[in-house]
This record gives C-alpha cells, structure tokens and sequence, in this order.
C-alpha cells in the first residue's frame, strides 16, 4: 500500500447522523483500503432525497437507521492510496464513485444484474457509511477515471444521472422516442437529459410546481404541463418514467403509454397501488420497477465529457462539510434543484 495522502494524523472528519434530524461532525479515523481498494479524498457529494428521507424520518421501508450513519453516495474524488492488489497508475487519479460494492459471486452478478445482490453493500445505505467525510475506500473497478475537464460537481452529479441512463434503458428509449416524464426533480431533469442524449425527438414532463416545470424546458423537455390540470390519455407515449412516486401520477401516466411501449417507475412512493391490469395486459405495455443501476458509469462520463448533459447547471445550492446538515434540511425548498457538499476542493 502506498500512501500519498496527508492522513500523518490518522484521522477524517465525518458528517455523522446521530439521531433524527441530528447531524455532528466528527473525527474518525481514516479508513485503509483493502487488497482491492483505492482510498479516495472526497471532493464533492450530491445531496440526494434517500439522504433527507434518513435523516428526516430514519428509515426507507425496511431499510432503518439504528446506529450512526454518514450518509452521501452521489460522490466523486481523487484516489490518493491504493490497495495491495491495485495498480499503483491509479494515484492521483480523479474519479466518480459507484456507490455499491456487491458480492460478486450470486446468482445476480453473475448475471451482469449486480445492483440485485441480496448481500449488496451501498453507501449510505444502513448499516454502509457514505462520503460526507474526507476519505473513503472502494473497490478500484468502480472507481471511475473522469477527465479533468468536469467539475467535482459534475464527477459526484454521475450518480444520479446513471439512475436517468438506468431508467431510459429499461424504457427502451432510443431515436425517434416520444417519452412522458412526471417529477420535474433532480432525477426528472437527469432522466430528460437522459432520453434526449438516447435520441428521443419529444420528451414531456409533467409537475405541480411551475417553476420546476419551466426549468425542464433548459434540460431539453419538448413540453411541459401542469400535473393538476393535464390528462396525458391521448400521448401515445413509447415510455413513460415516472420520477415522482406519486400514486395519481403513475396511474395517469400508465394510460399515456401505447400498446407495446413501456412504464418504468423510478421515483419511491406507496408500498401498493392499485393498477389497471386490464389495460397493461390488452396493450402488452411492458410494467417494470429500477433498482440503482449497472455499467452505467462509462456512459454517464461519456455524455456529460461530450457536453451533451449538463450536470453542473443543475446545482443551485452549495454547503462545506461541516453544513452538511443545513444542506439536508434545505431538501423540500422548491426553488432549489440540487444541493452539494464541498468537502475538499477538486479533490486534492
């Protein structure tokens, strides 16, 4: 293991969530990437809505807060320690994170479906600490090389626009698509962006607030429409992605969709729902869940390196570390679009 990082006191800050909506920041001590492993200083982290959901009510579903936790997974850096097994090339290296680190041996990924791993490890994810802190380890194949061309913003930014790339494959979006999005959120402006780079000709995005709405327009939205007022019965949508969870914009958006294209759910919302079985089965319309995603990270990079996405003109709100907590209470304002956390600056 060789070490280029200035780690002589052996010791990390960390943003810790120590109870609901308690966020302290604390000495840790570093942590010493395995054989596999490259250790990474943090440069930026996306505050994601998993991360206000943690640390506004401790749980999603199953998956519950019971001790601290750092959370942060949309995150990128600077690899400056590599483990045993690991090119030592890799030092110095800027890369975006995969935040997953699965088994590697089940069924799943064997079968190239990783983000299924029932042993899968994710940050910020309990009992998995995430990056709001200065040091982090990962396996080195998913710590992704990214020019120095993009911002720490755009390299941490990777992440949730590998969920849009994620859902616009599951929705088969490809040239001359037309695509009905509802959520006009980080993840609804990722997905459009996602869908427009895919070749889709028209992309529609629906939402409550007017602001979000016309914000779509500059991320490559053909149209957008207001979700209390617009029935989406006659779109004849090839896909139709759902980015908000809200039950009465799934079931209007499922009628969207023509007979063989496809519904792909992203955004989390009730445990149950009731569908209109009927009309997915007389139209063949493909009905599928995301879970995270897979190899989408050389895409994601690709993309945004050409200029055809825009990561950084997504970022409205910008907090150091030791505001983490600010960062994720400021989570509901509407006239936001996505908040970062500097940790250190371009990940020196």
């Amino acid at each position: 293991m060789t070490a280029t990082a200035d780690t002589a006191t052996g010791t990390m800050r960390a943003a810790v969530l120590t109870g609901p909506s308690t966020v302290a920041v604390q000495h840790r001590p570093v942590p010493v990437p395995a054989r596999d492993e490259v250790l990474v200083r943090v440069g930026s982290v996306g505050i994601c809505g998993s991360d206000v959901h943690y640390y506004r009510h401790g749980r999603i579903g199953s998956m519950i807060v019971d001790g601290p936790l750092v959370l942060g997974h949309e995150a990128g850096g600077r690899v400056v320690d590599t483990g045993d097994d690991v090119d030592t090339a890799l030092l110095g290296q800027r890369v975006a994170l995969e935040p997953q680190r699965p088994c590697r041996r089940c069924h799943h990924c064997k079968g190239g479906r990783y983000n299924l791993c029932p042993e899968m490890e994710f940050f910020a994810t309990p009992p998995i600490d995430g990056a709001f802190c200065d040091y982090v380890t990962v396996p080195a194949d998913f710590a992704h090389p990214v020019p120095d061309t993009l911002s720490d913003e755009a390299v941490a930014l990777l992440e949730p626009l590998s969920v849009g790339v994620w859902a616009c494959h599951k929705g088969d979006v490809g040239p001359g698509s037309r695509v009905f999005v509802t959520g006009a959120g980080p993840i609804g402006a990722v997905t459009v962006q996602a869908a427009r780079a895919a070749g889709a000709t028209e992309i529609i995005v629906s939402d409550p607030v007017a602001s979000r709405r016309e914000r779509m327009l500059d991320f490559g939205a053909s149209r957008v429409v207001d979700s209390g007022t617009f029935v989406p019965d006659d779109l004849d949508a090839d896909a139709f992605i759902d980015c908000s969870g809200a039950t009465p914009a799934v079931l209007g958006g499922i009628r969207a969709v023509r007979g063989g294209g496809a519904v792909v759910l992203v955004g989390l919302g009730a445990e149950e729902m009731l569908l209109p079985v009927q009309y997915l089965q007389n139209k063949e319309i493909t009905l599928t869940g995301t879970f995270r995603y897979v190899d989408t990270w050389p895409a994601a990079i690709s993309l945004v390196t050409s200029g055809r996405i825009d990561l950084d003109g997504m970022v409205t709100a910008r907090y150091p570390l030791e505001r983490a907590e600010d960062a994720l209470a400021g989570g509901d304002d509407p006239r936001g679009m996505k908040a970062v956390v500097t940790v250190s600056e371009e990940g020196a």
